[in-house]
Parts: C-alpha cells; structure tokens; sequence
C-alpha cells in the first residue's frame, strides 16, 4: 500500500502543491484536505504547508488553530500520527500548542528569501531519519515572521532532550534563539521547520535536492512501522 499524506488548505495557504508534489516525488500519494473539514481522510500522515493563512491576522498561525480539521490533527498528532510543519505550518503548530515557542517578527523587521544552509541535528524523528546528523543541506527560506522563541527553560529542554533538528549555519536570517531552524516533539511525529524543503526537491526549480530527505524519511519510517508496504 502505498502512504497516503494529507496536506492542508488553509486560506491564504500557498505551498500546499508544492508539498503534494514533493510526497508524490517520494513515493507517496498527497491527498488534499480542507481546513474547513474535520476529517482527515485516513491518510498516514500530514503535512501543513507554507504561506499566510488567515492572512496572517492577530499573529501567524493564530486563526488557523481553530479551524475544524486542527481539533483532529491535534487528537491524532497526540495519537503519534506524523506532522510537518513549514513555515506557517510551524507558525500553526507553536500556536496549537503541538510544539513549544513560538515565531516572531524577524529581528531586521524585513521579510527574507534566500537559499540557507542548515546542518542537521537530529535523524531521529519520522521527518528527519534519512539524514546524517552533522549533514549540510540547502534549502530556501521566506519568511517575515520566522524568529524562533522560547524561554530558557524550554530552550535548555530542547537541547537536552536532543529535540533540535537543523541549525542556521553561516548566517542566522532572523534572529532564531540559538540558531534553531527547526524542532520536533518529544516523541518525534510532530516537526516544524521554518525553511522549505518542498522547496527542494528537484534539480530544475530548487538549489538542491536535499529537501528531499524530509518526505522520503517519513516513507521509509512508515514502512518500517508497518504501518504501509514497501
């Protein structure tokens, strides 16, 4: 059986197709699902995109946490069902409260869109298993709010639990605490990554192909839970 991931349409979602082109270019199917539906279609996993949903209004990611299919990702994110998030896919998961901190206006006050240079930090998560930790990857970046927050507690928490996932190198585009690009959860399902790695996935319209490695590892873990066949 082949994995069925959902991605989520939001209004003001931009991304959503290029994220259902990069599942597809893994091996998976994307099904497409409305935020306005509280159904998640029995897909195996979930993938929230890029963009400005809602407009962006009262903060990023603030209006889309109440949208009928959240209360059900919630329920499954917290029932292990794996979840990416990019960009404002993060921006909503911080508010929904499925990853801790938060993302602020960045610290030039200016949107930023430029290839970055992460280096991976974790390859154990579902999103992050067919990377070598310490492995350099470039993928774009667009963001104006994409500062990464939290207090000391949870930031020391995130580095002793290992739950940092990719780190800005050569520069910090906007001012993230401790050059963290990225984060999972406690159990590594859920994932939120403020560069875009659908981005990335093939030689003609991306800086590498390395943004790749997000959608195949979830695949390959996914087989290897037997949750689907190879």
């Amino acid at each position: 059986m082949t994995p069925r991931v959902g991605v989520i349409t939001f209004p003001g979602s931009l991304d959503d197709k290029d994220a259902a082109r990069a599942i597809q270019l893994a091996g998976g199917i994307s099904v497409a699902l409305w935020h306005a539906e509280a159904d998640l279609h029995g897909v195996e996993a979930v993938v929230l995109p890029g963009g400005f949903s809602y407009g962006d209004y009262l903060r990023c990611g603030a209006i889309a946490k109440f949208s009928p299919v959240m209360e059900k990702l919630v329920d499954a994110a917290n029932g292990g069902l794996p979840i990416l998030g990019i960009c404002n896919g993060f921006q909503v998961l911080t508010e929904s409260h499925l990853l801790p901190g938060a993302l602020t206006r960045n610290d030039h006050l200016h949107f930023i869109c430029r290839d970055q240079k992460l280096r991976i930090e974790n390859n154990n998560s579902v999103w992050t298993s067919d990377f070598e930790i310490g492995q350099e990857i470039l993928i774009p970046l667009k963001n104006g709010e994409g500062g990464y927050v939290a207090d000391e507690k949870t930031l020391d928490e995130l580095e002793g639990e290992g739950r940092v996932i990719a780190r800005y190198l050569e520069i910090n585009p906007n001012g993230s605490r401790r050059d963290i690009a990225g984060i999972t959860n406690a159990h590594g399902n859920v994932v939120g990554i403020m560069p875009h790695p659908e981005h990335a996935v093939e030689k003609l319209t991306g800086p590498s192909i390395d943004g790749l490695g997000f959608f195949t590892s979830l695949l390959k873990s996914l087989v290897n839970e037997g949750k689907v066949t190879a």
